[in-house]
């Protein structure tokens, strides 16, 4: 599946039954500082096997809530990364969770949302929601395990989603 269908969107009812974060060990959390913005370009042509601007999908907001924008880092090298972001109608969104491919498989993507997600609540974010592709599926199966859930929100998601779904099983 590709090119021309509409997002996947799933939402989090509620940030109150979190897990507590627990960062994995040898790494760190790290916010966003003046000058990452080519760190976490890197990061995402890495892990999303294309190019995106930071200025395209972060913009001018973050260095008001550099504090949103986290990473996980293996000394000074950023390798995973998830954003807390709040939008214009102030709900909120987990953007643009990415790791590395040569840390895939290490719960870096999980311990990235996480942190995001515990950055959501502190800010008093009650539920959130994100944006993904079909063929995310390692990406799908943690944000399951982290609660959320599928919404339907055009015609295709039902039976997109049902496909998914059957490819992850057994359920989590």
């Amino acid at each position: 599946m590709g090119q021309g269908l509409s997002k996947l969107i799933m939402q989090k009812e509620t940030l109150d039954d979190l897990p507590p974060f627990l960062c994995p060990t040898g790494f760190r959390v790290m916010t966003f500082q003046h000058g990452d913005e080519r760190n976490w370009e890197d990061l995402i042509r890495h892990s999303f096997t294309r190019d995106v601007k930071f200025s395209d999908k972060i913009g001018d907001v973050v260095p008001l809530y550099s504090d949103r924008l986290l990473f996980l880092c293996k000394g000074d090298q950023p390798v995973a990364t998830a954003t807390a972001w709040e939008t214009a109608s102030h709900s909120w969104y987990l953007h643009m969770v990415g790791v590395l491919p040569e840390y895939s498989g290490r719960g870096l993507g999980f311990a990235a949302s996480l942190a995001a997600l515990h950055k959501m609540r502190e800010e008093g974010g009650g539920t959130a929601y994100l944006e993904t592709d079909d063929f995310r599926l390692p990406a799908i199966q943690i944000y399951r395990k982290l609660g959320f859930t599928p919404v339907h929100m055009d015609e295709s998601h039902t039976g997109r989603w049902e496909r998914i779904l059957q490819q992850l099983s057994p359920s989590v």
